[in-house]
């Protein structure tokens, strides 16, 4: 199905009744958008909407008649001129890292970014006590 902008004229007394009428179109699916003018009670519904099932559910509610149904049609494209792909330049890597199998393994030049020291234990000691104190 195509999009469709259908105009549906509704007779809308009390504000319970719009809203029943705006919450049962809006649960259709395929409806994109939905317009309602107070004043002549007329709503527009644009989308790919079975019309006669709409209205059948809308005369469950109020009065609803089909105005208009019309084929909308999408927004043509301008295409664009493209302009010629410069080539790229290659990136380049600091430290590649393809060779390392083991995370853990020792490896001399990435001691500082390692998860574990290189050898031994290790303990460090802080000497200012905790700077937060419960009492």
């Amino acid at each position: 199905m195509t999009a469709q902008k259908s105009v549906l004229q509704l007779s809308v007394h009390e504000e319970r009744i719009r809203k029943k009428s705006w919450k049962t179109v809006s649960k259709f699916s395929g409806v994109t958008s939905i317009a309602m003018d107070d004043k002549t009670g007329k709503m527009t519904v644009v989308g790919e909407v079975d019309v006669p099932k709409l209205v059948k559910k809308l005369r469950k509610i109020c009065t609803a008649d089909i105005v208009s149904v019309e084929i909308v049609k999408p927004p043509e494209k301008k295409e664009e001129k493209k302009e010629p792909e410069k080539p790229k330049e290659p990136e380049v890597i600091a430290h590649p890292v393809t060779y390392w199998n083991n995370q853990y393994q020792y490896h001399p030049a990435s001691y500082a970014s390692s998860y574990y020291p290189p050898y031994g234990y290790s303990r460090v000691v802080v000497e200012e006590p905790r700077p937060c104190v419960i009492m």
